[in-house]
């Protein structure tokens, strides 16, 4: 017995040390792949963002980084996916500011954008920018163009990329700081919509350059303000709406990413990481420029805080437009 009594002694001490090292198994493994769910269609704005950083991500960490598109119900089918992935640091979910408008939009999500996921970076960010039809108003100043919509209420109509989208939250926004009327054209994606502004089936559109930036270098369509504090370096002649006289009126597209509720905070901390040397890269910071988008650095901790804001914003703006989806 004494013999049994020392012989364990000896390998509990063993058995402890070795035991750490089994359970701090390193992120990412060798052997498994990253997979970052996109809830939108392929070759959309989230894919020009969320795929050019998982190209990095690949580099930087040695592991593939794959984009899994898993598109429906404006974005929600593939957020509620990714909801329930294993919290094990191998699934994220690469969200849009629709995810902050959905949330007061759909009364029963499976899933809280602010309760469900952990914030990780934004990785993208583009102004909305104001573009109308050239043959219009006969004007390109936006105090003017408001002035004109007032003198006729109803008599203008606005499109969208749907119902819901930010293009449509960013026209009842507009609708209620200008305190004017205009209709309301949804469309089956931005692109559509964009073609029936080119060619004067509608009078005005919220959008961003990324979409826009070619139509109005070629000079289709004229971009009147940029919903930003500052004006975008790559339309350096656009003034901001401050400066074109429509103050507060701020709006961005912007694209982020999230882990799963439960997800180690070090793996947490380590993607948030590796996602600020990808955005700092030489590479990225081209590509965002042509897409007039800037990648803004924030800890977690305040990205949390902004998901949070525009969830009441967009709350807001829902409600005093009174805005329900079929």
């Amino acid at each position: 017995m004494r013999f049994i009594a020392k012989l364990f002694a000896c390998i509990c001490p063993i058995v402890s040390l070795s035991l750490p090292s089994i359970a701090a198994e390193p992120w990412p493994a060798s052997n498994r792949s990253i997979v970052f769910i996109n809830p939108f269609a392929p070759g959309g704005a989230s894919d020009a963002f969320s795929r050019p950083v998982a190209k990095n991500l690949t580099t930087q960490l040695g592991v593939p980084v794959i984009v899994d598109n898993k598109s429906g119900a404006g974005g929600t089918l593939g957020a509620a996916y990714a909801a329930k992935m294993p919290a094990d640091g191998y699934g994220w979910f690469a969200g849009a500011v629709h995810h902050t408008i959905a949330q007061s939009l759909y009364p029963n999500l499976s899933y809280d954008i602010t309760k469900d996921f952990e914030p990780i970076a934004i990785l993208g960010s583009t102004p909305q920018v104001i573009v109308v039809n050239p043959n219009k108003f006969g004007s390109t100043d936006l105090k003017t163009i408001i002035a004109i919509i007032k003198k006729n209420p109803g008599a203008y109509n606005y499109g969208s990329a749907g119902s819901g989208t930010s293009q449509h939250l960013s026209g009842e926004l507009f609708k209620q700081l200008t305190k004017t009327q205009i209709t309301h054209v949804p469309y089956r994606g931005v692109g559509p919509a964009l073609q029936d502004l080119v060619a004067g089936q509608i009078d005005i559109m919220f959008d961003t350059f990324a979409a826009s930036g070619p139509f109005v270098k070629s000079g289709q369509l004229v971009a009147i303000a940029v919903a930003s504090n500052k004006r975008v370096d790559s339309f350096p002649d656009v003034p901001t709406a401050a400066e074109a006289g429509l103050p507060n009126y701020v709006v961005s597209s912007w694209y982020g990413l999230w882990g799963v509720k439960g997800t180690p905070n070090e793996v947490l901390n380590k993607m948030a990481a590796e996602v600020d040397k990808a955005l700092t890269s030489d590479e990225l910071k081209e590509k965002w420029y042509s897409l007039a988008a800037t990648a803004p650095r924030m800890s977690r901790a305040e990205f949390a805080k902004f998901v949070n804001q525009e969830v009441v914003r967009w709350r807001e703006v829902i409600k005093t437009a009174n805005i329900k989806l079929d």
